[in-house]
């Protein structure tokens, strides 16, 4: 039982940052003008739009309203890197094709961080940057214990795969993304340490060769590769979910997000790996309520798009 209700809170974590919509404000066109249009990217469990909240709260809106050209994309909540990638990928070539751009910025977050990695790595000639928030990028230590502690085949995996799919199930009949091919036992492997690393031996563009260094800032495949994150587990007593944040905190034995490690989620050029964000708060949910301290998630977005438009991309 303890190790089912392991999973179900790495599961219930994953689903609760996603909350609120925010109005496009007033035009101020000019500081997010990147060249080429900027494509968000979920990680586990979540989605674009659901019921008419969004997963990356407010961040669209506040991209948009001085100059970026943004779009979020609708991949598997729970499947293989690969699988998303490649969903991923023909999503990238409908906005090329809508917008008439050469190019698209990636962002993903969390396992959205992989998924665009993927992208890059087979259809370079598409992507300009990938920036990775809060990416697993070498693996998650909450995935190696849920994996490692609930054996395969098992009654516990089977429960906690049906409530995981039933989970899905409603994600997907709120955000319309219902024909979506879904597999919890799939996402969580290609979370692991391990799985992770297998991903990193076929894709290796922009990953640290050392275990906490900056990967190469222009790769070989001339894509530009960022990364940034959090390391604080409870951030704000207003927030209901960093009790769990903090629990999920305590399988780490270095700075974390409560979900992944710090050194996990360097990617290219180290932007920052320590501001006062967990996982959740990186993409400004639950309902923007984030460090009273830190500088507010729409904010770093809005940095990050004014660094590509003056890096060119």
């Amino acid at each position: 039982m303890k190790r089912l209700t392991t999973l179900l809170l790495f599961c219930f974590i994953a689903f609760t940052s996603h909350a609120s919509t925010t109005p496009a404000g007033v035009s101020q066109k000019g500081y997010t003008e990147t060249k080429y249009p900027i494509v968000l990217v979920h990680g586990l469990f979540g989605f674009d739009t659901l019921a008419g909240i969004d997963y990356f709260y407010g961040i669209p809106q506040a991209l948009g309203k001085s100059g970026a050209n943004v779009y979020v994309a609708q991949i598997s909540a729970t499947n293989s890197t690969e699988l998303r990638g490649e969903q991923l990928l023909a999503q990238v070539q409908d906005v090329l094709a809508v917008t008439g751009a050469e190019k698209v910025n990636l962002i993903g977050h969390s396992h959205g961080g992989p998924t665009a990695r993927y992208v890059a790595s087979v259809a370079p000639e598409l992507v300009a940057s990938v920036t990775s928030i809060g990416g697993v990028n070498k693996g998650s230590r909450v995935a190696d214990i849920v994996r490692g502690t609930v054996p395969e085949g098992s009654l516990p995996e089977g429960i906690a795969v049906k409530l995981a799919e039933g989970l899905v199930t409603l994600i997907n009949l709120l955000s319309g993304g219902s024909d979506l091919p879904q597999d919890p036992l799939a996402s969580l492997d290609a979370l692991t340490t391990e799985g992770s690393l297998k991903f990193n031996q076929k894709y290796p563009e922009g990953v640290p060769t050392s275990d906490c260094g900056e990967g190469d800032y222009i790769a070989d495949n001339g894509v530009y590769y960022y990364s940034w994150t959090g390391t604080r587990n409870f951030t704000n007593a207003l927030d209901p979910t960093d009790a769990a944040i903090v629990i999920l905190g305590l399988a780490f034995d270095d700075p974390n997000d409560g979900l992944v490690g710090q050194c996990s989620t360097h990617l290219g050029k180290v932007i920052r790996n320590d501001y006062k964000m967990n996982h959740l708060d990186e993409i400004n949910g639950l309902l923007g309520i984030t460090h009273l301290f830190e500088t507010a998630p729409t904010t770093l977005y809005r940095q990050h798009a004014n660094r590509l438009q003056l890096q060119g991309l």
